[in-house]
C-alpha cells in the first residue's frame, strides 16, 4: 500500500462541514442534512465525530454525540463511507475511533437507528457488538406513519452494551 492508499482518521473541524455534506450527497440513499447541520456536526460535535481521509479527500465520516442525560451512551448519528473506500471495514473503524475518543471515556453503551432494509449498517453494528463482546437489542423507535408522515421507512433503534472500553 502506498501513501495515497493510507486512510487517516481524525476529529473533524468546521472547515470539513462542506466536505461531509458533499460526501453524503454523493452516497445515497443516506438522508442528507443541510450544510449548516454538517457544520455543527464538525464543530459542536467534533469530539464525538470522526472523519476519514485518503490524501486530502474525505472518504468517510461518522457523527454522534453522548446523550445529554445518559453520559454512558454514545448515539451514532450517521455513518457515510464513499463508494471508493468500501470493503475496507472503514465504517466499523470509524465507530471504534469514536468510542476510543476522550469524549467517550464513560461510554458503556452505543445507540443508533437503522432502517430495516439497510443490510450494510446492520452488518456493521452486529459485527461491532461481537467485537465488543456485548449484546445487541433492537426495536422500532421511529415509525413510518407516526413520526415520518409515511414518507420514510421505520427507524429501528439498536442498543449495544454494556461493554468495557
Amino acid at each position: 500500500m502506498n501513501d495515497s492508499d493510507t486512510v487517516v482518521l481524525r476529529h473533524p473541524t468546521a472547515s470539513d462541514g462542506y466536505a461531509v455534506n458533499q460526501l453524503v450527497e454523493a452516497n445515497p440513499p443516506l438522508d442528507p442534512n443541510s450544510i449548516y447541520c454538517n457544520l455543527l456536526q464538525c464543530s459542536h460535535f467534533a469530539d464525538t465525530a470522526i472523519a476519514a481521509f485518503k490524501g486530502d479527500q474525505m472518504v468517510g465520516f461518522a457523527s454522534g454525540y453522548v446523550l445529554p442525560n445518559e453520559p454512558d451512551v454514545l448515539f451514532v448519528w450517521q455513518i457515510v463511507v464513499d463508494k471508493a473506500a468500501r470493503g475496507l471495514g472503514l465504517a466499523k473503524k470509524l465507530v471504534k475511533a469514536q468510542l476510543a475518543s476522550d469524549a467517550c471515556k464513560q461510554v458503556t453503551h452505543l445507540h443508533t437507528t437503522i432502517t430495516p432494509d439497510n443490510d450494510a449498517s446492520w452488518g456493521v453494528f452486529k459485527s461491532l457488538a461481537r467485537d465488543l463482546g456485548a449484546e445487541l437489542n433492537s426495536g422500532v423507535y421511529f415509525e413510518k406513519q407516526e413520526h415520518f408522515g409515511g414518507v420514510h421507512d421505520d427507524e429501528h433503534r439498536l442498543v449495544i452494551g454494556p461493554f468495557k472500553r
